[in-house]
């Protein structure tokens, strides 16, 4: 008994601390209705389809049929060596993705949203050429997973600020 006491008295304060659910109301809820009506252009490259993927997974299951808002996405990947032996030989490369997105309303044109996100990853450059392509190309997929993720949240935050402002 005390210890269901004690943990009441731990959770009160957090009642008390101003955070509120991003999807409250479900899928009914003002910021998964806006990230449903959210339809995402093509991007360039290899990394442009696996950042549109990941987001067509994240977005469409949110889906109701209307665009309202079109998501415009501009990639740079880049791989940076360093981490260099006595022989100039590298040992570790940077993988950089970066991403610069707008959200435009359909109906005006207007840019509603203009922000990036970035993320980047280290590779270890070993013997085996193989090796060390197929550890680029896995960067590069949990790169665009994250990339996917930061443009989500911002378009969550972004949502949840406009149906407080109405």
């Amino acid at each position: 008994m005390k210890r269901i006491a004690h943990l009441l008295l731990l959770a009160l304060p957090l009642s008390a601390c101003g955070m509120q659910p991003l999807y409250s109301s479900g899928t009914q809820g003002a910021v998964a209705t806006t990230l449903g009506d959210v339809s995402v252009g093509a991007i360039e490259g290899r990394a442009g389809w696996l950042v549109k993927n990941a987001l067509d997974d994240k977005l469409d299951a949110l889906g109701n049929g209307s665009q309202r808002f079109r998501l415009q996405v501009v990639l740079d990947d880049k791989i940076t060596g360093f981490g260099l032996l006595a022989n100039d030989q590298v040992t570790r490369e940077r993988r950089t993705l970066r991403a610069r997105y707008q959200l435009v309303e359909i109906a005006s044109g207007e840019i509603v949203l203009d922000a990036t996100a970035a993320s980047d990853a280290g590779v270890d450059i070993v013997s085996s050429e193989y090796a060390t392509i197929a550890a680029e190309n896995r960067a590069l997929e949990n790169l665009s997973l994250e990339i996917a993720d930061q443009i989500v949240t911002r378009l969550s935050l972004f949502a949840r600020e406009v149906s407080a402002a109405q």
